[in-house]
């Protein structure tokens, strides 16, 4: 059934969509606490020291990629194990691959935060 809202009215109601997710991924997902709880270091850590504007945001968006991409990841494990619990090639490929999509985002923000402190502090 399509959605009848419009308006204002979807926007409330996608956002309480939203912050339902939000919640589930919090209370069922360890990996999003944690990540949750770094990127809110990692945001503290970029407004805190000196930076120049160009360099906070590629420090703030790349944790916040970490915390998407780790949601995305979440809803590719409830869907596969909504399927069924019994092991299928398919299933179990779906799932590295979206943790191999949430290793690469902390590869590519541990690399983005290594560069901008290295060039900071090495001044």
């Amino acid at each position: 059934m399509a959605n009848q809202s419009t308006g204002l009215t979807r926007i409330i109601k996608a956002a309480g969509y939203s912050a339902k997710g939000i919640k589930a991924a919090w209370q069922n997902e360890a990996a999003f606490r944690q990540e949750s709880v770094a990127a809110i270091t990692g945001i503290i850590i970029a407004f805190s020291l000196d930076f120049g504007v160009i360099e906070r945001i590629l420090l703030i968006s790349s944790v916040i990629l970490v915390v998407i991409v780790e949601i995305l990841n979440s809803a590719i494990e409830a869907i596969v194990d909504r399927i069924g619990s019994e092991y299928h090639e398919l299933s179990g490929r779906a799932k590295d691959m979206g943790s191999a999509a949430v290793l690469f985002t902390i590869l590519l923000a541990l690399f983005i935060w290594g560069i901008i402190l290295w060039s900071h502090f090495m001044r």
